[in-house]
């Protein structure tokens, strides 16, 4: 018989130990197709910087690091998709991702993704999707979540589809934190069908991309957008910046809060936003609303301090700097959003955030 404590020691023994999993010309394993067949649960997986061309991977793993190290990793799709999805496809695990360009995912049904994220907890940071049928694309688990920081998305260079740049589907919850969309192609900039929707402190400016709405919420829910830049190309394919709920609601809440935004319409005319009837809350504090066009929204919404203006008022708006002119027409609020929607960041380009102190904040998304 064993003596005591021995079996709870060999169990032990037995835990594993995660393990570091090294890609690339000087790595333990050259492809990233293999890092995803050899890494187990709870492992991190290093891809040193450069180029990998065709290299795509499915990654069943539960629990996992993936990152580049020494700058980053840049992977071509070349024609090849994994699954015919994209490039990555995340099964159904906690990832984090960081520091990757996912470049050129082409299939047949026009939706190759750079990640084809399905089910489970996603954090994309410092990555690029560049040239993608779709960008970002994720399945409909009403339980997954995911999180975009410090991305940039610019669409594809070619193709007669509607191709987003990130779109979550019916999944609980998006975050997208200090990131660049832009140059769509006939899609939109960012669309959401979640649950919640927190977009915070991005640009998402088309400039002179075809994209139709910039940012999208098709069936409602909870969305809170704080100090972002959004702004409409002349060339756009649709002349509303802004939709809730042009889908139909499904969801048990709705509520859209619009708080320190700059909104920049470049077309003839247009619709800064458009919320669709039925039970929906709609807030709209200190946002600047920029260009031609008005805003469609049903009665007894609550706003205070917009204000709109042209782009005389800002710095140099041919380079889609909105930063406002010193002793020009935008001056401090005078009356705070709610604590909830006051932003605490500010976007600075590209893909920067910067902490705002206790000064006046002006109205619109940048403070500095």
């Amino acid at each position: 018989m064993p003596a005591p404590g021995a079996a709870a020691a060999a169990d032990r023994a037995e835990v594993r130990q995660a393990a570091v999993v090294r890609v690339g010309p000087t790595g333990d394993i050259r492809t990233i197709a293999e890092a995803a067949r050899l890494a187990r649960d709870g492992d991190t997986v290093e891809v040193q910087a450069g180029e990998y061309r065709g290299d795509v991977a499915v990654w069943l793993q539960k629990k996992l690091t993936i990152r580049s190290v020494g700058g980053p990793a840049v992977l071509v799709a070349d024609g090849h998709a994994a699954e015919g999805k994209g490039i990555w496809v995340i099964r159904n695990g906690e990832f984090e991702i960081e520091g990757f360009d996912f470049v050129g995912a082409r299939v047949p049904s026009r939706n190759g993704a750079g990640i084809r994220f399905e089910r489970g907890k996603l954090t994309v940071r410092d990555s690029r999707f560049i040239d993608n049928q779709m960008g970002l694309l994720t399945g409909n688990d009403a339980a997954s979540e995911l999180t975009v920081e410090r991305c940039e998305f610019r669409g594809p260079t070619d193709g007669d589809h509607w191709y987003h740049n990130l779109y979550a589907g019916t999944i609980a919850r998006l975050t997208v934190i200090g990131s660049w969309s832009h140059k769509a192609r006939r899609g939109h900039l960012l669309k959401s069908r979640a649950r919640e929707s927190h977009i915070l402190y991005n640009r998402l400016t088309d400039e002179g991309g075809t994209a139709s709405y910039e940012l999208e919420f098709a069936n409602g829910g909870i969305a809170r957008v704080i100090g972002n830049v959004i702004e409409q190309s002349p060339r756009t394919d649709n002349r509303t910046l802004v939709s809730f709920g042009a889908e139909g609601y499904r969801w048990p809440a709705n509520r859209l809060a619009l708080s320190h935004n700059t909104v920049v319409n470049r077309a003839l005319n247009g619709t800064l936003v458009r919320v669709s009837p039925g039970q929906v809350a709609v807030q709209l504090y200190n946002n600047l609303w920029v260009g031609p066009g008005d805003a469609v929204l049903p009665s007894g919404i609550a706003e205070s301090g917009n204000q709109r203006v042209d782009l005389s008022a800002f710095r140099d708006p041919r380079r889609h700097d909105y930063r406002a002119l010193p002793h020009g027409p935008i001056v401090p609020v005078r009356a705070r959003a709610p604590d909830v929607l006051t932003p605490e960041l500010e976007y600075l380009h590209e893909r920067r955030l910067a902490q705002l102190g206790a000064v006046p904040l002006l109205p619109g998304a940048l403070q500095r």
